[in-house]
């Protein structure tokens, strides 16, 4: 592997009792919110990611992507947040964040479902400031897509994604946005991606189209939130274990230039059996 390697990660909806939180996360009160016990096992597992799978795979120097929904925000009329100050739930989130940010060589911030980031991105553009992510042409930390060259490659990332009802299809967007990626980019002489990254699933999932040219591939990042009360209602999400973790990009040191996604994935099994 060659050149500097780029952490993807997205979907960490803290302020949700479901989602990443701190050890103790400090309240607008005076007070503190301790994380439950399924929050303890995902925030083990964001430790395990940093200080295990990333050097592993970058193995050097790194840049990170946050692609979208940081914080939770106040929602759906949801009740499920610990807290629906947003400045709590930013400086939580910023208290998660901060020290892996600091470790990196550059950090790109792109903006999520307006539910959780704020419309038009609002809370993505103040966390994103404070974490010193690099600024877009209009001088703004939080963008709605990004493009990165990562070596001679290039990635087209963004947070959102078609989503299916049926685990059978669950491919099915995913590659069409991949094709459509080429479709675009030949209507108007652009430079198609080697690979697209998007976000939003809260699922691992990667599809690729090879050539002799190479390869060109999409890849769903996991998220890090455990199921809210609307997976439980969501076909294909409802019996599905979530899964938590991130990815690791970088290009090869052969002939072809592809890029290699590297991936750490973990999964709560099912519940309690009673009888």
């Amino acid at each position: 592997m060659s050149g500097l390697a780029w952490v993807f990660i997205n979907d960490l909806h803290v302020g949700c009792q479901m989602g990443l939180c701190p050890p103790k996360a400090k309240l607008d009160g005076g007070g503190t919110y301790s994380p439950n016990k399924i929050q303890k096992v995902i925030y083990s597992y964001w430790k395990e990611w940093w200080s295990k799978w990333v050097p592993k795979f970058a193995d050097g120097p790194f840049g990170i992507v946050i692609n979208g929904d940081m914080v939770d925000g106040v929602h759906h009329r949801s009740t499920h947040q610990w807290t629906h100050n947003m400045e709590d739930q930013g400086r939580a989130a910023y208290e998660i964040l901060a020290p892996v940010c600091a470790r990196a060589e550059k950090v790109f911030v792109i903006r999520g479902t307006e539910a959780h980031d704020g419309v038009s991105g609002e809370e993505a553009e103040s966390l994103a400031k404070r974490l010193g992510a690099v600024k877009d042409a209009a001088g703004n930390h939080a963008r709605f897509e990004l493009w990165l060259k990562i070596g001679s490659g290039l990635v087209h990332a963004l947070h959102h994604v078609g989503t299916s009802g049926s685990s059978s299809y669950e491919s099915t967007a995913v590659h069409r946005e991949l094709v459509e990626a080429f479709q675009e980019a030949g209507r108007w002489g652009e430079r198609p991606p080697d690979m697209i990254v998007r976000a939003h699933r809260h699922r691992y999932l990667k599809t690729e189209i090879s050539s002799e040219h190479g390869s060109a591939t999409a890849v769903v990042v996991p998220g890090w939130q455990a199921k809210t009360p609307f997976a439980w209602r969501i076909p294909g999400a409802r019996q599905s274990p979530p899964q938590f973790g991130g990815i690791v990009v970088r290009e090869g040191d052969d002939a072809t230039g592809d890029l290699y996604v590297r991936r750490k994935i973990w999964a709560i099994g099912r519940g309690r059996v009673e009888g």
